[in-house]
């Protein structure tokens, strides 16, 4: 970390804050504790990055905030680190990041504890996330033996072609919120089994969670005899950010957010021919066809909709389905939502937690009332929900409404619970409803028509980087590669080959012959 670790007494409640913040700070400050983390303290004279936990809307504790300075250091630190880390074969460096796996596996209920606070995740959900990171690290532990490239046949005798792989340097990981430590895992286990040293900014909504991880590899470099500098850790906000993007130290960014996020960052790297990984905005939708098993496609449906309170980058926000059954599935989805529980996510039973903060429920408010004017009926949820004790905090239940066309606001991502509903007669119409917003990420078909089906996954298809059939839009596993095209940004993660993206490739010719024969059986006299 590239804060300072001096450590205070941070239990003391502010006098005006809710018993629910300081049963909050005191529960965040254990785990952190058994995480073996140090919490940094700004310095009298600075001002620090307030943690505020969605449960109760208020702060929990002061962070130092990092500014340009603390990232040119860390940048700086993690470059030096890189020249050794580089030269350790990639068998070794893999079993840093399985030591990283077995520590996520025994602080796996920790660590889901600070998600739950910061991102506002019920628990099987936070905990699914710190899953998700001992998976990848399990794959990026197979990866660490099997990186490289090949050879292909030479043209001219008694040579040998082929390609190599080699780390690529600093990677800069710009995190978002709502999946607090995952996307960092995805991107910093297979860059260090690939020789890279990783520099992250986390969401500044989701600081605890992030120093946790960061504490947990720390440990597993230093039990294996490595700097810790191989991965640092920088506490700021859009100035941090936009120090890391232009470090021209820094080879490839893989950066999370909104696709406004991501058209301010591409042209700064691009400027300075680095690499860019993107994962962006994504307006999800489904086409539920007249063949599909709709009890099936309602759980799927309603999970993908209403799941991590609509702030899922895959959150199915569009449903499209066949006028004939239409009635029929927004009925079913209708019951699905009146049952659906909203509250504490740390309660038994609850589905459905807060919104990040209060500016979601008002994007969300003004987008319901957008969709009504023009024609859309709410058919259910879309109220705010007072929560006891947290009157700070922003509930809301998830909404369904009825449009009467693809309009504007059903065309703009709002990351929030709202699942628009629109109607097709043909197939054909459906895929170009499906296809004709700016984002690309992820969607998916309920059917049982195999044609349908091969029709949805075909290159006259859906044009998303995630296509589904008989399951929702999200849940993906870390095995495939995750991303999206158009305004999604065109990045790869986690699974498959998206490894590359993290290496530098070269081609070699090796002449173990006598003679010196030129390629295209060029003469040179």
């Amino acid at each position: 970390m590239t804060s300072t670790t001096q450590t205070t007494d941070l239990t003391e409640s502010a006098p005006t804050e809710s018993a629910l913040t300081a049963e909050l700070r005191d529960n965040a400050l254990a785990a952190l504790e058994r995480l073996g983390a140090q919490v940094p303290v700004p310095d009298a004279d600075e001002q620090g990055l307030p943690v505020v936990s969605p449960l109760s809307g208020e702060t929990l504790l002061t962070l130092p905030r990092a500014g340009a300075a603390e990232v040119d250091a860390a940048v700086g630190r993690a470059a030096e680190a890189f020249t050794t880390w580089r030269s350790v074969p990639a068998p070794v460096r893999g079993q840093v990041v399985k030591r990283l796996g077995e520590l996520l596996t025994e602080h796996k209920a920790d660590l889901a504890q600070l998600v739950t606070l910061e991102a506002g995740k019920i628990t099987s959900e936070a905990l699914g996330e710190v899953q998700e990171m001992i998976d990848i690290c399990d794959f990026a532990v197979g990866l660490s033996r099997q990186v490289g490239g090949r050879t292909m046949p030479s043209e001219r005798p008694g040579h040998r072609l082929m390609e190599t792989w080699h780390p690529l340097g600093v990677v800069g990981v710009i995190s978002a919120f709502n999946f607090p430590v995952a996307v960092w895992s995805w991107n910093t286990a297979v860059a260090l089994v690939c020789g890279d040293a990783v520099v992250w900014k986390p969401s500044e909504k989701t600081l605890l969670s992030a120093i946790g991880s960061a504490a947990l590899l720390d440990r597993a470099l230093t039990e294996a005899g490595f700097p810790a500098g191989v991965s640092q850790l920088v506490l700021g906000e859009r100035e941090a950010g936009e120090a890391l993007v232009a470090d021209p130290r820094v080879a490839l960014v893989s950066a999370t957010g909104s696709e406004r996020m991501g058209a301010q960052v591409a042209p700064v790297v691009a400027a300075r021919m680095g690499r860019l990984l993107l994962e962006l905005g994504g307006n999800n939708a489904a086409i539920v066809a007249p063949s599909a098993d709709l009890d099936l496609a309602t759980r799927g449906i309603v999970f993908s909709a209403a799941g991590t309170a609509g702030q899922r980058c895959t959150t199915m926000r569009r449903l499209i389905v066949h006028e004939s059954v239409v009635d029929d599935v927004v009925a079913r989805l209708a019951r699905a939502y009146e049952g659906l529980p909203v509250g504490d996510p740390r309660a038994e039973g609850t589905l459905v937690g807060p919104l990040v903060d209060a500016g979601a429920r008002e994007r969300m408010v003004a987008s319901l009332e957008e969709a009504v004017a023009d024609g859309g009926q709410v058919v259910a949820g879309g109220a705010v929900v007072d929560v006891p004790g947290a009157a700070g905090a922003a509930y809301v239940h998830p909404a369904i409404v009825r449009m009467p066309a693809q309009t504007d606001v059903v065309r703009r991502e709002t990351f929030a619970p709202i699942l628009y509903v629109l109607t097709y007669s043909t197939l054909d119409e459906a895929i170009a409803l499906q296809n004709d917003v700016p984002q690309g990420l992820s969607s998916s078909i309920f059917t049982m028509d195999v044609r349908e089906a091969e029709t949805f996954l075909s290159e006259a298809g859906s044009d998303c980087g995630i296509a589904n059939v008989n399951i929702g839009t999200s849940g993906a596993e870390i095995g495939g590669a995750f991303g999206g095209e158009k305004s999604t940004g065109g990045g790869r993660e986690s699974g498959s080959d998206a490894w590359k993206q993290y290496m530098r490739r070269a081609t070699n010719t090796v002449n173990y012959s006598t003679e010196l024969p030129l390629a295209q059986g060029v003469n040179f006299g």
